[in-house]
């Protein structure tokens, strides 16, 4: 989902919000002074916590190194894994509002790189910095002079070097998530980025680039002995074409050219027309896996394992029949991968084995090791984890509905071969947001059955619950929809917990087309988008209202993104919802099609290019609905949004108003899908909560 040029019959309205927001005129509407002090409470509880952006172990895994967020900026914390007082670390030019991140132990553990832009200057510039975390009291040392976007900081396996993804000379977010940049000038040719992997030696100096200008690589991976990278890449713009990306390698050095391994564009089998994700090169380099599967959204990862020789061959699904979705994994012995994957909406760490069958086919079995409702992440990638790669510990973050986030540890028993056959005494090691808890109500996971799917969804209960008196549901649907809700600490945003607080159950459904139940049923919404997965929501309402005392009068939908069409489309279905909110939603997907700056990603969900099969992107187009809607609704998007464009929020609040149906729409300057102005993330929360409380007032019961 992506953004776009405004075209010039909207041109004017899609002005007027940004400039009236610039003069000052976005203000937030009224809401009674009791509700207003207790928006105010549940925000004060929600930038209570502190965020945790990564969390990284040394190879022998006596040392923790992780990244808090703080008021003066992000900041490096370094600790023994056996305990112990937690260093801060000041880094060169250090200041309040600059940043450091992406913390990694050099293969022998006794350095420690990272990222900090403290000495980078108004342009935040990014450089690679260096700590000798065995002499006592080291100062960290900056190694370069960098100029662009740098991330994705790795250690080459001789630890002679790091690589890293560049940008050079443009600091922009490569994102859909991000802002778009003014869509001006020659549309397609200026303002195109060119992401490139780069090394640079431990002892500093210029960076030297490795692969071609022609592809731009999302991931990559050293070969065991750094002789070689795999790398994922498709041609520029990065942006729209990850999602016909493949799998590549090539010697590490500048000017080597690289071979295609995986083509899923072209490819026969269950991959033909996927994405591919986390190459990793096994620890003979003989063979790179790979995670590959219909997903929505580069980082967002989620598929089946996948094994391919380096030197070229056929990949092998490794994980076929699946009735979990794996989202990431790593190399622990020479036939073994852990794995961390989507269970339901819960995490489950398993183990990988892999053995030759006849005929030397690959051939794996799942073993699970734990199964916890949490997300789990060391902040380098969704569901990453950081492993000890000689030791037996691993360390993450962690945090649910109830918990705030905090970095964790958990030995690991491993048998003669790598493979890990147990997970044991996971405990937090920090305590930094110790005494936070939550103004909302508890959480559990429901599961309900429709049209032979099962289906599981996360309900929170009401603040205050009483079950002697009656509530308002909100369902909230999640974006993707390659995605699954997991129990997270929410941020500073806007999202359920607040709805929750302030008296509605809400209920985050995992209908088909989530993460969390196999590839299958993942790909159970292709070319059905607002169908199956409407009819799994509501009978996930049913099983609510059937449990719970729910007022079926008094339901509403919301939702960003994916959740955002839904939020849209539903009340052109059904009328059961009485009230919404649509977060960066989509109203008509053929006119998206031409606004849109990433439409490379629907011809997999639809099966076809809205030239070609213009039915299946109408049939669930909401405009086209438009008259069936009863349902107030309001419409919230960034004037820059990269994924889904303002002009689908214009075509969806215009139509609502021809139909006489109560809207608003709210247009927030500079903002992309995802905002960072923390005024423009607080109104959209009061407006939110305004919005239902007006339609479905939560105190009536």
């Amino acid at each position: 989902m992506s953004s776009s040029l405004r075209p010039g019959l909207l041109a004017l309205g899609l002005a007027c919000a940004p400039l009236l927001a610039r003069a000052g005129v976005l203000t937030p509407p009224h809401i009674p002074p009791a509700d207003a002090a207790r928006v105010d409470a549940i925000l004060a509880r929600l930038g209570a916590a502190h965020e945790f952006s990564a969390v990284a172990i040394s190879p022998d895994g006596l040392h923790l190194a992780w990244v808090l967020d703080t008021p003066a900026g992000a900041r490096l914390y370094l600790i023994a894994a056996q305990g112990g007082a937690a260093r801060a670390i000041n880094v060169p030019g250090q200041h309040k509002g600059c940043d450091v991140s992406e913390p990694a132990f050099a293969p022998l553990g006794h350095t420690l790189a990272f990222l900090s832009d403290c000495a980078g200057g108004k342009q935040a510039q990014d450089d690679i910095v260096l700590l000798n975390t065995a002499r006592a009291g080291a100062a960290p040392r900056q190694i370069t002079h960098l100029d662009g976007l740098v991330h994705a900081l790795r250690w080459a396996p001789d630890g002679r070097s790091l690589g890293f993804l560049y940008v050079p000379g443009d600091t922009h977010r490569v994102d859909a998530l991000a802002a778009t940049k003014p869509r001006v000038g020659v549309i397609g040719e200026a303002n195109i980025e060119h992401q490139r992997v780069a090394v640079v030696s431990a002892g500093g100096g210029a960076p030297q680039l490795l692969t071609p200008a022609a592809l731009f690589p999302y991931e990559f991976d050293f070969s065991p002995h750094g002789a070689r990278i795999a790398y994922v890449a498709a041609p520029p713009p990065g942006d729209d074409n990850w999602w016909i990306a493949q799998l590549y390698v090539q010697p590490a050095r500048p000017d080597a050219v690289p071979r295609a391994l995986v083509d899923p564009n072209t490819i026969k089998g269950p991959l033909h027309g996927l994405q591919i994700a986390l190459p990793r090169f096994a620890p003979d380099g003989h063979s790179i896996a790979f995670i590959g599967g219909l997903m929505s959204d580069q980082g967002v990862t989620g598929g089946d394992v996948y094994l391919v020789p380096a030197a070229g061959g056929r990949p092998v699904n490794l994980t076929p029949r699946s009735t979990v979705t794996p989202g990431w994994l790593a190399w622990t012995g020479a036939g073994s991968l852990l794995v961390n994957a989507f269970a339901g909406g819960s995490s489950q760490l398993a183990t990988l084995r892999i053995a030759n069958a006849a005929g030397g086919r690959p051939r794996a079995t799942w073993r699970a090791l734990i199964t916890g409702h949490a997300a789990l992440e060391d902040g380098s990638a969704m569901s990453a984890l950081a492993v000890a790669s000689r030791g037996t510990r691993m360390a993450y973050l962690e945090g649910s509905f109830d918990t705030p986030p905090e970095v964790w540890t958990a030995t690991l028993t491993r048998d003669a071969g790598g493979a890990v056959s147990a997970v044991r005494d996971a405990h937090a090691v920090t305590r930094v947001n110790a005494g936070i808890r939550p103004l909302w109500g508890k959480a559990v996971s429901l599961h309900w059955t429709n049209q032979g799917f099962h289906v599981q969804g996360w309900l929170l209960y009401p603040a205050h619950y009483d079950p002697h008196k009656t509530y308002p549901l909100i369902v909230s649907v999640h974006g993707g929809p390659s995605f699954a809700v997991q129990p997270r600490w929410p941020g500073v945003n806007y999202g359920g917990a607040p709805l929750s607080a302030m008296g509605y159950f809400v209920l985050f459904p995992n209908p088909r087309g989530s993460f969390g139940q196999g590839e299958r049923y993942t790909q159970a919404n292709r070319r059905d988008f607002g169908y199956g997965d409407l009819r799994d929501i509501l009978a996930g309402v049913k099983a609510v209202e059937a449990k719970f005392p729910v007022d079926p009068r008094r339901v509403g939908i919301t939702g960003w993104s994916y959740g955002g069409f839904m939020s849209m489309f539903a009340p052109t279905q059904t009328h059961v919802f009485r009230a919404a909110v649509a977060g960066a939603g989509l109203s008509d997907w053929l006119s998206y099609t031409g606004e849109n700056s990433i439409d490379q990603w629907m011809t997999p969900f639809f099966g076809a290019s809205v030239y070609d099969d213009p039915a299946v992107y109408a049939k669930s187009s909401a405009i086209n609905f438009i008259r069936q809607d009863k349902t107030p609704t309001l419409l919230l998007v960034g004037e820059y949004d990269a994924e889904c464009p303002a002009p689908q929020s214009f075509e969806m609040w215009h139509g609502l108003k021809a139909m006489g149906v109560p809207t608003e729409l709210v247009v927030y300057p500079n903002e992309g899908h995802g905002f960072v102005d923390e005024a423009h993330k607080r109104d959209v929360l009061i407006r939110a909560l305004a919005w239902f409380a007006k339609y479905l007032p939560p105190g009536r019961g």
